[in-house]
């Protein structure tokens, strides 16, 4: 329940609303059951002694309580879908807030489909928690309270046939809670699953339609659905068993009060309106016994989403700013002090191991190395993207622990693999880089990056639509847009992660002889091209996780075997190419 509790700790300025919700439906109830009072005071005096004018005036009465039970349970209505959107909508808010702080170590601890299904489906069940569940909460013990206070009131030997079914009831419930509890965690997975599959398919469906695997993956898909539809049965088989349980229950009570009040009646100890005051309670109190169990059982389901959403909640960033951080970057200079790193920390193998290198701010670095060598995961330690597991990374001469994570972020520019474009304009593209550039600041960039020529052939220019992703245009100019937005961070370090390599070598070599123009600027290139570092100050070539060899390219081509034969395999295939 503490996860509930903290949870609904979230209400912050609906609590008024929420509270204002619980009074009004509490009123409702209140005014519901002083109805078969005057109900049974109508058939016992005024029916027996045959007074018009009493019946009227307990008619009126019985009618204005109806109408004050109408008018608060409207109130409540308003009032507790007011709380339960502002709730859902605060904390649907403040767990994509909490996302954003995450580092890419937070986020490899969640599949994104589930992250999905906590910030909708989860939080949705506790929406429904508070406007399905709020009336029944409050209505069910006031009216179980108050009903069998009531009932004993008027009879206190008929009272008694509720001694034995209520333990009845809760024996049912218990069964039914105990079995269902575990399962609702499973069926929320079982929508992760689904999410999953949906996501992937719908990001990868160009790969699906070019290998022809439509069928596969509506298999994939089928099977996914089916293990969802398998564990809902399975938990609402027994979800559903409790309302013919009290089904049961409450016809056997009524049953044994008609006739144990048949009987009071027939010895003179009981009037007919007594008992069907008597019974406008007892159905009451069974009601409001079956309304506590239904909130047990949507309590149930929402403690298991509540666990979810606190998991996020709980998640401590790995990445962290110091109490008082450096807020400015002198320059460009970047120092490898021993440092090891890898992915987890129970890991057996590390993706870098022992990485000493110098880069002077504003040299041109080219790093080379086969496939897996750790390449992205050495320039992602640069703007903390991930922090080194021993050593320390220094940029401008201090770790980058020392730096305010922000500011250091707006002065290590990072062009990733893979290219990120999102529904808009090209300009508002951009302008992710700087939310304030001009319009010649963008075009200076754009000219950089080579991506002018082919913006200023777009009828709408820096105003053309981009679809999600960047689907409307090819992948060279993709990657021409995100340097060309990096660019506009003006910052101190720029690293491209292999991405020119769907741009033709012309392009890029203008790019880079653009980016040689701005010498304060300290460029970092992964490439698998070798023509994309030859003209870099200095090459390093990471083997495994270690550096292999540091040189220029003359000579690294006169010593080292293995840039050696990544050289000539290049050069030769770029001959018989061309000789084709």
């Amino acid at each position: 329940m503490n996860d509930l509790k903290r949870i609904f700790s979230h209400l912050g300025k609906f609590r008024k609303e929420f509270i204002f919700s619980i009074l009004f439906v509490a009123a409702e109830s209140a005014f519901e059951l002083v109805i078969p009072i005057i109900m049974a005071d109508i058939i016992d005096v005024g029916v027996a002694k045959k007074e018009i004018h009493y019946i009227l005036i307990k008619g009126v009465l019985m009618g204005i309580c109806a109408l004050l039970s109408l008018v608060t349970g409207l109130l409540y209505a308003k009032f507790a879908a007011r709380a339960a959107l502002g709730f859902g909508s605060y904390i649907r808010e403040k767990e994509y807030e909490k996302i954003q702080s995450y580092s890419f170590t937070n986020l490899d601890h969640f599949e994104t489909s589930s992250l999905i299904t906590r910030m909708t489906t989860d939080i949705t069940v506790m929406q429904n928690a508070i406007i399905n569940g709020l009336r029944p909460m409050t209505r069910g013990p006031v009216m179980l309270v108050l009903g069998l206070v009531l009932a004993v009131y008027m009879n206190a030997k008929l009272a008694l046939v509720f001694l034995v079914c209520t333990p009845i009831l809760g024996l049912i419930l218990g069964f039914i809670v105990h079995k269902i509890a575990p399962m609702y965690g499973k069926l929320q997975k079982s929508m992760d699953m689904v999410n999953l599959v949906i996501q992937e398919n719908l990001g990868a469906i160009r790969a699906v339609k070019a290998f022809v695997r439509g069928e596969y993956e509506e298999h994939v898909f089928e099977t996914a659905n089916e293990t969802l539809m398998d564990r809902s049965q399975k938990t609402f088989h027994y979800a559903v068993l409790n309302l013919p349980a009290f089904q049961f229950t409450m016809y056997t009570a009524i049953i044994l009060i008609l006739w144990f009040g048949g009987n009071f009646i027939h010895a003179g100890d009981m009037q007919v309106g007594e008992l069907t005051g008597f019974l406008s309670y007892v159905l009451q109190i069974i009601n409001s016994l079956m309304m506590i169990s239904n909130v047990f059982l949507m309590l149930t389901r929402s403690l298991a989403s509540a666990k979810r959403i606190n998991e996020v909640f709980d998640e401590t960033s790995s990445l962290t700013d110091r109490k008082t951080p450096c807020r400015k970057i002198p320059n460009g200079q970047i120092d490898f002090l021993h440092v090891s790193f890898k992915y987890k920390a129970h890991a057996e193998e590390y993706a870098l191991s022992d990485i000493d290198i110098h880069i002077p701010s504003g040299q041109t670095v080219g790093i080379i190395g086969g496939t897996g060598c750790g390449k992205s995961s050495l320039v992602q330690l640069i703007p903390r993207l991930y922090d080194a597991t021993s050593g320390h990374v220094l940029v401008g001469g201090k770790d980058v622990k020392e730096y305010y994570l922000k500011a250091l972020r707006d002065a290590v520019g990072i062009v990733l693999q893979k290219n990120v474009l999102f529904f808009g304009t090209i300009r508002e593209n951009l302008q992710w880089g700087n939310a304030h550039a001009s319009d010649k600041e963008l075009w200076d960039a754009l000219s950089i990056a080579c991506a002018d020529e082919f913006v200023k052939q777009m009828p709408e220019g820096l105003d053309t639509i981009l679809e999600q992703g960047g689907v409307n245009l090819s992948g060279g100019q993709r990657q021409r847009l995100c340097i060309a937005r990096t660019l506009l961070k003006h910052p101190k370090v720029i690293i491209f992660d292999d991405s020119t390599s769907a741009v033709d070598t012309a392009t890029e070599s203008r790019i880079q002889k653009r980016l040689s123009a701005i010498p304060w600027m300290t460029k970092i290139i992964i490439a698998q091209r070798i023509t994309s570092v030859m003209h870099a100050d200095q090459i390093l070539i990471l083997e495994d996780g270690h550096i292999h060899a540091v040189g220029t390219h003359q000579s690294l081509l006169a010593k080292d075997e293995i840039y050696q034969e990544i050289y000539h395999s290049q050069m030769k295939g770029g001959m018989a190419h061309a000789a084709d």
